[in-house]
């Protein structure tokens, strides 16, 4: 199902780095995010309500680009 606020999201296995594209343009990189979230995302009916509940405030992230 598309989402309303996230445009693309991708993961890197190797360093754990799991990148989430913003419709707003806005990029975050979240660190050391295990692969089971990544897969459980890639899955979940709603991708925004997995993310906040799930990703957002629970990992170190780094504000890539707008």
């Amino acid at each position: 199902m598309p989402s309303t606020v996230i445009q693309r999201f991708s993961y890197n296995y190797s360093e754990r780095i799991l990148t989430v594209n913003f419709l707003s343009g806005n990029v975050y990189q979240y660190l050391d995010v295990p692969e089971e979230y990544y897969e459980a995302m890639l899955i979940a009916r709603s991708k925004g309500k997995y993310f906040n509940k799930y990703i957002k405030n629970h990992f170190v992230f780094n504000h890539i680009n707008k």
